[in-house]
Order: C-alpha cells, then sequence, then structure tokens
C-alpha cells in the first residue's frame, strides 16, 4: 500500500497513538478499554442483544480495540456461533503497530494474537474462535455504498468530527442507516449537532447520553 495510505503515528506519553494526519488519538488516554465498552457495547445494548448470526459494523477500525472487545463480550455471552464484524478503514496501522497500541490494554491483547498474524500477513478477512471478521480498506464514502451488507450495530469511531469530517458527513450517516437492519442500532463518542442531525435525517431515532470520562454526551441511534 503506497505510504500515504497508512496510519501516521506519534506515540506519545504513556504509550497512546495520535495520528499525526487528525491530529486525534486512537483511543482514550485514561481507559481505551473502558470507553469502548462503554460507548460502543452499552451504547449498542450489547451483549444483550447479541443473537446467533449478530453483524456489529464500524466506521474506523483504528487499533482493533473495539473488535476485540466485541469478541470478549461475544464469548463470555456464549453465543452461538460466530460474530460477525466489518469494518471500514480508510488509513491502516501495521501490524506492528497495532501490536504496540494494544499492549496498553492486556486484557485485549490476551486475545488479539490471531488478529494481529493475520494482518501482518496482509489478511483482511480474519477467521478465529467465535469470529469472523472483514476490514475494508479505503475511503469509506466509497467503500460502503458498495457494501452488500448490513448490521445489527454500528460502531461510528471516526477521528474527532472537527478534524476529520468527511467520515461523519450527512451523505455517510445515510449510507449507514441504508446498511443497518431493521430495529438496528449506531453508538458514537460524540454529540456533535452536525453529526446528530445527520444520523437523524438518516431515518435514526437520536438520543444523547453521559459520555466517557470527561466527555459530557455522547449520542445513540435506533433506526425506526
Amino acid at each position: 500500500m503506497p505510504r500515504d495510505q497508512r496510519a501516521g503515528i506519534e506515540w506519545r506519553e504513556g504509550g497512546v497513538p495520535v495520528s499525526t494526519r487528525f491530529d486525534d488519538p486512537y483511543f482514550s488516554i485514561a481507559d481505551g478499554l473502558a470507553e469502548t465498552r462503554h460507548v460502543f457495547l452499552d451504547g449498542n445494548g450489547l451483549p444483550g442483544r447479541f443473537a446467533p448470526g449478530f453483524h456489529i459494523a464500524e466506521l474506523g477500525f483504528g487499533t482493533g480495540l473495539n473488535l476485540l472487545a466485541a469478541l470478549i463480550a461475544w464469548r463470555a455471552a456464549g453465543t452461538e456461533g460466530p460474530l460477525r464484524f466489518t469494518s471500514f478503514e480508510a488509513f491502516p496501522m501495521s501490524a506492528e503497530e497495532m501490536e504496540r497500541a494494544l499492549s496498553a490494554f492486556p486484557e485485549a491483547r490476551a486475545v488479539a494474537d490471531p488478529l494481529i498474524a493475520a494482518w501482518a500477513e496482509g489478511a483482511r478477512r480474519i477467521e478465529t474462535d467465535g469470529l469472523i471478521a472483514e476490514i475494508v480498506e479505503g475511503d469509506a464514502r466509497e467503500t460502503l455504498p458498495a457494501w452488500e451488507g448490513r448490521a445489527d450495530a454500528w460502531f461510528l469511531d471516526g477521528f474527532s468530527p472537527a478534524r476529520n469530517p468527511e467520515l461523519w458527513s450527512p451523505g455517510l450517516m445515510a449510507e449507514v442507516a441504508r446498511h443497518t437492519a431493521p430495529g438496528g442500532t449506531a453508538a458514537t463518542y460524540t454529540a456533535a449537532g452536525f453529526v446528530r442531525r445527520g444520523l437523524a435525517a438518516a431515518g435514526f431515532e437520536v438520543s444523547r447520553r453521559p459520555g466517557f470520562g470527561r466527555k459530557r454526551h455522547m449520542s445513540v441511534g435506533h433506526l425506526s
């Protein structure tokens, strides 16, 4: 892959990877795994909604932390069959960067070996115990419209809307809705007004909830 399509990363105090392209950290400096569970799992009513064939989709794969948190929850729930997980990522990390980032979270790192090994080999469809995952590389404004799947839950985890507005545009939120199963949900750490309006215009019933840590609010949506 051309270098300009790789994630540009600066490692800051505490081992936190920060995107040099967007000047935004990949996860919460306080506790990224707890943030993932608060925002994306709890925000989508998981693991309570897990059922055979459940499909999560995501904007912004990043370190893979969200996938691993979902997999840990899936395995703990004992739901029959594999969890399906599709993520859209424009600027992928290298396997070495991913491994370094995940080392901050021993619980996630403990189940990450199959993901890191497959990633290092160039695989973007990854199957392991309880998981069938596909990471779609490229601009989501192009790749999501071409996707034929529909998700039961969305993790909207792009970089800050102020720094990466393209991944939060009304047109892309409409594509998220178009690729959501009836009764599906979406959750994101941001409560930015234009993101909330875009989700609402796409057909989601949007509400605010308490955010994680120092963030006052986050947003969740239910496709009516």
